[in-house]
């Protein structure tokens, strides 16, 4: 991962090295734009509201394009909703542009070589420190939080979140040490492959934070440097080292989960160790963020540890 090059906030010019090489900012940005997953909860934790961010696609139950605890954040700081962003088909570079931005954030994010060459006509682009779609929440707040010229406010912000985390897992010694494996999909009508985020996903690694860990089975396979793998369920057997399994769904999946021949043989399935995230917004919270964190940790440390003690 490239050096982060850190800077004062009141101290231009800033530069931030990224996968792209590196972006300079050479006066505070009075709007600011972000795109892709998450990116707008920086400055929004930070009491700026930007001028435009990417709507919500999963976990937008009244289908606004917001998640609730980006609402609860803009009610709080007396905020409209802002322009959002249509990604369904990739990044809307004429809507960004309309907003005018001085810098874009884009920490947590895919963008592509093409996608950051576009973004960085319209303005300074803060992009992702090395791979897709694995910027860690922490590195998230410090790239975006520099691009707002707010290092400092940034790194406050990471140590709030972390005391928080601190204090509520600790009334859960349960979870201390136990391995989580979360799955990214199955399907109920084809249990032939089991596929899941690898060590290197955001969602794996907030297991960490918890007083978790990786079983060395997803540690393996996490070494392609990928965020997701997948495993053909014949080989189950080789993920008996998973105390807890985490997954999308409900009622609905479990079921045939447990009839399945072979993946009913899975220890942490076996001994009922699992964590069914149903609840689409509690699902979508999973992937840690800045202001989703705090809306999920009470229900998520629940679910975590009803499961831990069934493990065995």
């Amino acid at each position: 991962m490239p050096a982060l090059t850190w800077a004062d906030s009141t101290h231009y010019p800033i530069k931030i090295e990224h996968a792209f090489g590196t972006t300079i900012i050479t006066k505070k940005p009075e709007r600011v734009a972000t795109v892709a997953w998450a990116n707008h909860e920086v400055p929004l934790a930070l009491g700026v509201v930007p001028v435009g961010f990417a709507a919500a696609s999963f976990g937008d139950d009244d289908q606004d394009g917001v998640l609730p605890w980006v609402s609860e954040k803009l009610d709080s700081l007396n905020a409209q909703t802002p322009v959002l962003f249509d990604e369904g088909d990739g990044i809307d570079f004429e809507a960004v542009a309309a907003t005018r931005p001085d810098v874009i954030l884009a920490a947590y994010s895919g963008l592509s070589q093409s996608d950051y060459n576009t973004l960085s006509l319209i303005a300074p682009v803060v992009a992702y420190p090395s791979t897709p779609w694995s910027t860690s929440w922490r590195d998230m707040i410090r790239l975006n939080s520099l691009g707002l010229g707010m290092a400092k406010e940034g790194e406050a912000l990471i140590q709030r979140l972390e005391n928080e985390i601190a204090e509520k897992a600790a009334h859960f010694p349960e979870l201390k040490g136990k391995t989580a494996m979360f799955i990214t999909h199955l399907d109920p009508t084809d249990l032939s492959v089991i596929r899941f985020y690898t060590a290197n996903d955001t969602r794996v690694s907030f297991f960490e934070d918890l007083g978790m860990h990786s079983p060395d089975s997803v540690k393996r396979i996490s070494q392609s440097g990928q965020f997701s793998g997948e495993s053909s369920v014949e080989q189950i057997d080789d993920f008996n080292d998973v105390d807890i399994f985490v997954t999308y769904g409900n009622k609905t999946l479990l079921d045939p989960v447990n009839a399945n021949p072979l993946l009913s043989k899975m220890r942490a399935i076996k001994n009922g160790a699992i964590v069914m995230l149903g609840n689409q917004q509690i699902a979508t919270a999973a992937n840690p963020t800045p202001l989703s964190i705090s809306w999920v940790l009470d229900s998520y440390l629940e679910a975590l540890a009803e499961a831990a003690r069934k493990s065995k």
